[in-house]
């Protein structure tokens, strides 16, 4: 989902300007990042499972210069830091709304709800939900300081890596680093799902949209360190919350785009989103395979939206 779907007007609050941010002070503590060594890698997808319109593939050969990586998305306890000492108000806040998953709202908060999506009636447009009030003003992160932090939309993400020092990845940095540093397989572990039975990741159980049986141990967010780390150390780069990229969404980019370093078209109005969410499900979304992608305006937010940061050599 994202805001161009919603016609309405912004709340009252102002957006801070990302010009006003300082770097975070010594004593702030940071996700900590691992080295990804970089390399040569098949980016993108030949296979049946992608997605065309998505424009998966064809897969081509990449070049990715070392970086450095956060183990981990960027949690509440993290952002609520970034809040406290810059005084950052997040574009869910000044449109006073945002998008939230039905079975999370309230009885007292559905009867609030003024405006319903046809196309996809599962996500609820909740009056006063933001990063600190995941589900609505009833709603609260008391223990949820280690999940990843949700409602940051691109330039929220954007603003915090100003102030951590840090940057968003590169769609071809982010898959590089999924892969952890196995060649042309669906996931970061491998080719299959659940292998011997075990969940790797959180995504959607069940039917979706009605009933999620979190047989992973989750329906909404997972804390940000959950499951197995894939092979270069990261915790959940697919699944539990979808991370934003630096990078604008073009559907050709593996036809038209560079080989060495790309960091997609210089213009255009989406940005790209990898790794999928806890809602996302075969039936209809199963972008939670590491060469999947997606888009969304950098002004939207949702509650199942997060990302990662990474640093220069």
């Amino acid at each position: 989902m994202n805001r161009k779907d919603i016609s309405g007007v912004r709340g009252t609050m102002t957006q801070t300007p990302v010009e006003e941010i300082k770097p975070a002070s010594p004593r702030t503590k940071s996700n900590d990042q691992i080295y990804i060594p970089g390399g040569r890698f098949f980016m993108g997808t030949n296979g049946k499972e992608g997605y065309p319109q998505d424009g998966e593939g064809p897969s081509k050969k990449i070049e990715v210069s070392p970086f450095y990586m956060d183990v981990h998305t960027v949690t509440n306890r993290e952002f609520q830091a970034f809040v406290e000492e810059t005084g950052y108000v997040t574009e869910a806040e000044a449109f006073g709304w945002s998008f939230v998953f039905y079975q999370f709202v309230s009885e007292r908060t559905k009867r609030k709800i003024k405006r319903m999506i046809q196309q996809t009636p599962w996500w609820l447009v909740v009056q006063g939900a933001y990063w600190k009030h995941p589900e609505g003003p009833d709603s609260n992160i008391e223990n949820r300081m280690d999940h990843p932090v949700v409602h940051v939309s691109w330039n929220d993400a954007n603003a915090y890596t100003k102030w951590a020092g840090k940057r968003l990845p590169t769609e071809a940095e982010w898959e590089f680093a999924a892969r952890g540093g196995l060649e042309r397989k669906k996931f970061p572990w491998g080719d299959e799902l659940t292998p011997e039975g075990e969940h790797l990741c959180n995504i959607w159980q069940g039917e979706f949209p009605k009933n999620n049986t979190a047989e992973d141990g989750y329906k909404g967010t997972a804390p940000a360190v959950s499951f197995p780390p894939n092979g270069y150390g990261l915790y959940n780069i697919t699944g539990n919350v979808w991370e934003w990229c630096s990078d604008r969404f073009s559907k050709s980019v593996h036809k038209r785009g560079g080989r060495k370093d790309p960091k997609g078209p210089k213009s255009g109005e989406f940005r790209v989103m990898k790794g999928g969410s806890y809602l996302c499900h075969e039936s209809y979304c199963n972008r939670y395979r590491v060469a999947a992608r997606s888009q969304n305006t950098p002004d939207s937010a949702s509650g199942n939206i997060g990302f990662r940061c990474v640093s220069d050599v």
